[in-house]
């Protein structure tokens, strides 16, 4: 059991390198980064299996739905305030028409995503419209950032068949969540919020956690999310692909 475990995780990441030095020591940072293959894959337990190589405990910060020029930026403040690094799952339109904001968030050391060119459900739509949008969706990804795409997540986590072959065929890998705080609900408090993550964190012990930088709600709450994962002692894993 223990040699199968040891290959798994070995077939799913490259390095798992420690924190960057100069981080203050009462912010959460970020405890070590997980570098993945670039395969198409699927992790996840909301849909998948779970990612390989975390332990309990750890979590993987991500965000949706952006950028958005008026919420992305307080995202990217409340992570550089707790030396903390995320995966952000970004929309093709808003990418084509914020390309300087997708870059800021990569030169911050984060990783882009990619999450449908016009965050269509998949499970509504003709299988050429399907293709057609993840089409564009790479095309601005590749104008904004200069590099193709390794990760994608599905707009409402409504995964297509066509897709998922699509995607794997090219060797991107499919991120589904472990945990949330359900912060596209509007009229949600920072501590309704965290009482949310914190319950779901709860059954799946970590994992990916889903947030929204297209949220203003969530962008003024992050800090408080943030101080509370610290206070409840989980640790923060940065992905990236290789």
């Amino acid at each position: 059991m223990k040699l199968l475990l040891t290959m798994v995780l070995a077939a799913a990441t490259t390095a798992a390198t420690a924190a960057e030095p100069g981080c203050a020591a009462d912010v959460l940072g970020t405890s070590r980064t997980l570098t993945l293959k670039r395969e198409g894959a699927a992790w996840g337990t909301a849909q998948h299996a779970a990612l390989p190589g975390l332990a309990p405990g750890e979590v993987v910060l991500t965000f949706d739905d952006g950028p958005r020029p008026e919420s992305t930026p307080l995202v990217l403040k409340a992570l550089a305030d707790q030396c903390v690094k995320a995966t952000f799952f970004m929309n093709g339109e808003p990418m084509s028409r914020h390309p300087a904001l997708a870059r800021q968030v990569r030169d911050a050391g984060h990783t882009v995503g990619m999450h449908g060119y016009r965050h269509d459900n998949f499970s509504q739509l003709p299988a050429e419209d399907q293709v057609r949008d993840l089409k564009a969706m790479i095309a601005a990804y590749v104008d904004a950032l200069g590099v193709q795409p390794a990760a994608y997540r599905f707009p409402f986590l409504a995964e297509s068949p066509v897709l998922m072959g699509a995607l794997s065929k090219q060797g991107i890998t499919v991120m589904s969540v472990d945990a949330g705080a359900e912060d596209w609900l509007p009229g949600q408090s920072p501590q309704m919020l965290a009482d949310k993550l914190l319950g779901q964190l709860a059954k799946s012990g970590g994992g990916i956690v889903l947030l929204h930088d297209a949220q203003d709600q969530t962008a003024k709450a992050l800090p408080f999310l943030l101080q509370t994962l610290r206070a409840k002692g989980f640790k923060v894993v940065h992905l990236r692909w290789e």
